[in-house]
């Protein structure tokens, strides 16, 4: 399967972003989810950093799944942050499967748009080192409120 470049931030801001699609189409286009990584960066005051956002097929994010966090099966997003020296950039990659963020949109009846966005604002927050507990408790974390908070500020960004 060819990977291809589908938007690339130049950096001058100090924020380089970078989105790809392996072999996926993506409901939104890439510029604009580029555009949501930045904006989350800049909302939490994040001045330099390198991120990478590949959206893939749900068995290639299930084998990501089963090779990093030993889970079975497919997920909507996995995030990975890299530990930086004082002063250094962020770098994080951050993977998405639009097909789980389909069943997820609809099974929470929002529009798939709106959850892809969702899961790029949830895979920057994890990179920033934002947690959440699993089960119950996870709707009620700080991390998922500052994730809608974000997410409320991030969907004009849809806008044409």
């Amino acid at each position: 399967m060819t990977r291809r470049l589908r938007a690339r931030g130049t950096g001058r801001d100090g924020l380089v972003v970078a989105v790809t699609a392996d072999g996926v189409r993506s409901p939104v286009a890439a510029a604009r989810l580029a555009d949501v990584v930045r904006l989350v960066l800049r909302a939490e005051k994040e001045r330099a950093a390198m991120i990478s956002v590949t959206l893939l097929a749900d068995d290639a994010i299930a084998a990501l799944n089963s090779r990093h966090l030993r889970h079975a099966g497919p997920t909507d997003v996995i995030s990975f942050g890299f530990r930086r020296e004082r002063g250094a950039p962020l770098v994080g990659d951050i993977y998405i499967a639009p097909g789980v963020a389909r069943v997820n949109a609809a099974a929470a009846g929002v529009g798939v748009r709106e959850e892809l966005v969702r899961l790029v604002v949830h895979g920057v927050l994890h990179v920033l080192g934002y947690d959440h507990p699993a089960g119950a408790g996870r709707e009620a974390s700080p991390m998922w409120r500052r994730q809608e908070a974000l997410l409320r500020r991030a969907l004009p960004v849809l806008a044409p």
